[in-house]
């Protein structure tokens, strides 16, 4: 690929572009009172974080009880297992403590654990408090705190032992987890947007990588080790090393799905890289969301074929979220298609998913999907079997998979009110409508790779995530036109952004390495000339412009046939910038030869020939 792309000339003022689980009890509160506190068991306090960028989870388990034995080994091993999947788990002993800790938390959901010795006074002081989310009541007496909890709402569970209870933590963390995945919607595809079409290519373009997973693997377990909110965590460093000293060779052909349904770091760090396409993430985490996906095809290949015609080709399978009333408004349409922007986690047992929908400030959402095994094109797969969780039931969905509403209705669930909504997977008449815009949307997206994704994010309008990817690129690259190829790119982008210093940088850049890399009069040098002749021109910088244009002239009349029509672009550009120098004469003799190539090389009814013998008219009056 070189620096080239195309121009088509359209007036003589606007040019274009080349282009295991353990049981405790409660302790009484006699016996830790003069324990000596364990520092090393507990996650240092750390700032409050506001950027919510930085943030790879959105929520916190805060643990309040002045009494509970922390050198038990039941607890070690229990608090050992939630690490695994919340990152960050504060423990106070001190009432007012905890309080200033709270009152700092201003971006991210909180759990609380307290103890029934503390709660009935602690509740009521945090109860309203927005980050809340819900709160678990740990005691000796279940039975002393039921009338008690009815008065607030957020109490969601009393636990006698600390199984029962960190199984619900865990639960709810992967509700915000869950909750965290978002929904794209559109009412038709007539309506469709863009950048619901653009989304859809961002799976192909990652399957089509040729990764070096041992290369990949090293960079993503140095990327993880730093971050800071595993830096701290003993348990996700563990995983860490597990995953640099296992996963390259291990023999286990779901380990792909084994390792993102733990809900560790890797389960993390896709959520993360997928939720807002952080650019760094999503290069770090490319590989592994192949693999992923690659699992999820294999598995639903093979439960495909094991399909007996005596069998119901159907299955039903349910989602639980929350979702805030203008999304939920906003995107879950009759009739309309939805798209999930993450694997989609979905389960075969509907009370599981119904689990999902409590929140207080949120509408509960119930999504049943039913799914025709037989005629599929979207790949999905039962994974109990490879699960790290295999009692849930699970089925996962390929990333942005899209499904069609069927019914939008209220129900009944659990003494609350919440919506369900019925979903199919999209028919062959909308499949075939929707890769009929793909494919038109695909040519829109040039090079190959993550050159791909970098088109990808311009066509997004993520104008500074597609410059990442492209800078990322040159870094991880040693090839000189692969260089030349992404500092184009970066001058194309500042170019159109109107950051025409920058953009004469990087086309500067692109254009050194070409000149050392290419024979003289190779026809790329001429399109770098041309970018950065387009550049000065619209900085009014025009005898600069002027030079560059003659020098890519130059270069076409050598490389290029006479009646090329790249010829007649820079004859058309050097006119526009004549006209803009006032020099109306010079102007039509290079808009004469414009005409005379194209009178040669294209049609005799084609626009350009129309527009050009417009714009001699227009000089003609000026002389």
């Amino acid at each position: 690929m070189g620096c080239a792309a195309s121009e088509v000339p359209n007036s003589l003022d606007n040019h274009s572009h080349s282009d295991t689980k353990a049981t405790v009890i409660p302790s009484s509160p006699s016996n830790l009172l003069n324990q000596r506190f364990d520092s090393n068991r507990i996650v240092p306090k750390p700032d409050n974080r506001t950027d919510t960028n930085e943030i790879i989870q959105n929520f916190r388990l805060i643990w309040l009880d002045k009494n509970i034995d922390e050198l038990s080994d039941d607890y070690i091993n229990s608090i050992k297992q939630l690490r695994r999947t919340i990152n960050t788990i504060e423990i106070f002993h001190d009432t007012n403590e905890c309080m200033g800790y709270l009152s700092q938390i201003q971006n991210e959901k909180l759990f609380l654990v307290v103890s029934g010795a503390l709660c009935k006074s602690f509740v009521p002081r945090i109860h309203d408090k927005i980050q809340l989310n819900a709160i678990y009541i740990f005691c000796r007496q279940q039975e002393k705190y039921e009338e008690w909890a009815k008065d607030w709402p957020k109490v969601k569970a009393i636990f006698t032992e600390i199984t029962s209870l960190c199984d619900m933590v865990r639960q709810s963390a992967r509700q915000c987890d869950q909750n965290d995945i978002e929904i794209k919607g559109v009412s038709s595809l007539n309506q469709i947007e863009p950048a619901f079409m653009y989304t859809q290519l961002l799976k192909e373009i990652i399957l089509e990588i040729d990764f070096d997973e041992q290369k990949e693997i090293s960079n993503l377990v140095e990327y993880a080790r730093k971050e800071k909110e595993y830096v701290n965590s003993k348990e996700q460093l563990k995983l860490i090393d597990e995953f640099a000293a296992d996963y390259h060779k291990s023999v286990d052909k779901n380990k792909a799905i084994r390792w993102y349904s733990q809900q560790c770091f890797t389960y993390q760090l896709v959520k993360k890289a997928l939720r807002s396409l952080e650019v760094h993430t999503l290069l770090i985490m490319g590989f592994f969301i192949r693999d992923v996906h690659r699992n999820i095809e294999k598995l639903h290949l093979e439960q495909s074929e094991l399909i007996h015609p005596s069998d119901t080709t159907t299955i039903t399978v349910f989602r639980g979220q929350t979702m805030n009333k203008a999304d939920f408004e906003g995107n879950i349409k009759q009739d309309g298609l939805i798209s999930f922007n993450n694997f989609l986690s979905t389960s075969e047992d509907r009370r599981v998913a119904i689990s999902f929908t409590s929140d207080l400030n949120k509408i509960g959402v119930l999504f049943e999907m039913t799914i025709n095994r037989s005629v599929s094109r979207t790949r999905f797969a039962r994974i109990s079997e490879v699960s790290w969780y295999p009692n849930e039931k699970e089925v996962l969905f390929a990333t942005h998979s899209v499904f069609r509403v069927q019914q939008i209705e209220e129900i009944q669930a659990n003494g609350t009110t919440i919506w369900q909504v019925k979903l199919t997977l999209t028919s062959d008449s909308d499949d075939e409508q929707l890769n009929i815009l793909t494919k038109r949307m695909r040519t829109e997206i040039t090079g190959t790779g993550w050159e791909r994704m970098g088109s990808l994010l311009w066509k997004l309008g993520e104008n500074d995530k597609a410059e990442q990817v492209y800078t990322m690129l040159l870094e991880r690259t040693s090839n000189e036109s692969d260089q030349a190829d992404y500092y184009h790119a970066l001058g194309l982008m500042k170019e159109n952004l109107g950051q025409y210093n920058q953009a004469i940088e990087f086309y500067e850049r692109a254009r050194d390495i070409s000149e050392k890399t290419l024979p003289p009069n190779h026809p790329d040098l001429a399109n770098s000339y041309n970018n950065i002749g387009n550049v000065y021109s619209d900085m009014g910088e025009y005898s600069k412009a002027l030079s560059s244009h003659e020098r890519a002239l130059e270069i076409r009349n050598i490389a290029l046939p006479p009646n090329h029509p790249d010829v007649a672009n820079s004859y058309n550009n050097i006119a526009s910038l004549y006209n803009s120098m006032g020099e109306y004469s010079k102007a039509l003799v290079f808009l004469e030869r414009t005409l005379g190539i194209f009178e040669k090389s294209l049609a005799p009814n084609h626009p350009q020939i129309a527009l050009v013998k417009r714009n001699m008219e227009k000089v003609k009056k000026k002389i």
